[in-house]
């Protein structure tokens, strides 16, 4: 199964650096801890967004990108 990108480049470039800082600070900076879990979790989900280029929240809201953006 193929997804369309919905996610521009600059957009995927800050979510890989934003899920990269998300894992360290979860697993790094809260070591030990639920929440630093839970905070990796999510950086890794945004991280991977980030490397596919595809947001299924962001599709369930009908965002698209232009032809010229991918």
């Amino acid at each position: 199964m193929f997804y369309t990108k919905n996610i521009p480049v600059w957009e995927r470039a800050v979510r890989v650096v934003a899920g990269l800082a998300m894992v360290a600070c979860g697993l790094l900076g809260l070591k030990g801890l639920l929440i630093g879990y839970a905070i990796a979790g999510v950086g890794v989900v945004t991280l991977l967004t980030g490397f596919v280029g595809f947001c299924p929240m962001c599709a369930m809201v009908g965002r698209r990108l232009d032809s010229k953006q991918s």
